[in-house]
């Protein structure tokens, strides 16, 4: 099968799943934050790595990535990438802290505070994802420890995905858009990336149906 020949069935299967995992999210962000959240998925698409990196404003774009490898019966990587500026506004609203700066070149305490923050999201969102994709599947699935990484895109890209990128060329791309009630910031838009190993990959479609 080439996957970059999904039909539009197909897509939308990939797009439900992920407004399912979505759904969920924007609940656990909701009672986070105290705020109504709402999240969508506007796209579903799968690309390769040079592709995902355009996506993601160009290699030198800085950005943050919370990233996990996945175990159980499908394996791979899954990373959520937003940047900078969004990921600062976002421990601004967890840390109920407005004046909070996130750089490059944080370090010692604000990167501390920064990285619990980030990876709580990165945890409910990722746990929501694949919660869905495991309902859908019927396969066990479950995520590592989040590694935190803020740099240029292509260092992220690259360092962070480098052993699975050797085996691999493709990731499904879910974009997504998160939304607060009553809040003057535009939504967050970021990328939800999954990357399986190639055999997960025709797993994972076989066991959708795809052949």
């Amino acid at each position: 099968m080439d996957v970059f020949q999904l039909t539009g069935f197909q897509k939308d299967i990939l797009k439900e799943i992920g407004n399912i995992g979505a759904g969920n999210a924007a609940t656990s962000l909701s009672r986070l934050l105290g705020q109504k959240v709402d999240m969508t998925v506007p796209n579903v698409e799968v690309a390769d790595f040079n592709e995902v990196i355009a996506l993601v404003g160009g290699p030198e774009q800085p950005i943050a990535g919370i990233m996990f490898q996945v175990e159980g019966e499908i394996t791979g990587v899954m990373a959520i990438v937003v940047d900078i500026e969004e990921a600062e506004y976002l421990v601004q609203k967890l840390t109920h802290n407005q004046a909070f700066q996130l750089s490059e070149q944080t370090n010692g305490a604000a990167l501390e505070i920064a990285m619990s923050a980030l990876s709580e999201i990165g945890n409910i969102l990722t746990g929501s994802y694949l919660t869905a994709l495991s309902d859908f599947t019927g396969l066990h699935l479950q995520p590592s420890v989040p590694h935190l990484g803020m740099d240029m895109a292509g260092a992220i890209m690259t360092m962070g995905l480098l052993e699975i990128s050797q085996v691999t060329d493709y990731c499904i791309i879910i974009d997504t858009e998160i939304r607060q009630e009553e809040e003057e910031h535009e939504q967050i838009r970021g990328n939800f990336l999954f990357i399986p190993d190639p055999e997960s990959f025709q797993k994972l479609f076989a066991t959708l149906g795809w052949h």
